[in-house]
């Protein structure tokens, strides 16, 4: 259970990785838009979150479920907006602003709301 676990986490970050890098990489003057990259990042990392939990749960650690449920939002706002916008020729900046904000915001919510860094 532990090897399936890491190979999910590695998934979920991978994911989250692809998503951010397809944001910043269009950073700068000129138009934005959702790319393939942001596509299979926030659907990595979502799939990969969901079974992650799945996994958790069947472990003998307690899961958090507050932490779940937040992080369960804000990825469901990024796919349904990462998806919703995927055809389109190009995207306002303030949603780009607000992918990346939203993206960055679970990578901070995972690492921060983490036993690991409670006192």
């Amino acid at each position: 259970m532990e090897t399936l676990r890491l190979i999910l986490l590695i998934l979920h970050i991978l994911g989250f990785s692809a998503l951010i890098g397809g944001l910043l990489a269009q950073a700068g003057p000129g138009d934005k838009k959702v790319t393939g990259v942001m596509r299979d990042g926030i659907g990595t990392a979502f799939l990969a979150g969901l079974l992650l939990v799945g996994v958790l749960e069947g472990g003998d650690d307690p899961v958090n479920h507050a932490k779940v449920a937040v992080k369960l939002t804000i990825g469901l706002v990024l796919l349904v907006l990462v998806m919703a916008n995927m055809r389109k020729a190009k995207i306002p900046n303030g949603l780009w602003a607000g992918l990346l904000v939203l993206a960055v915001a679970e990578v901070c919510i995972a690492v921060l709301w983490s036993p690991v860094h409670s006192s």
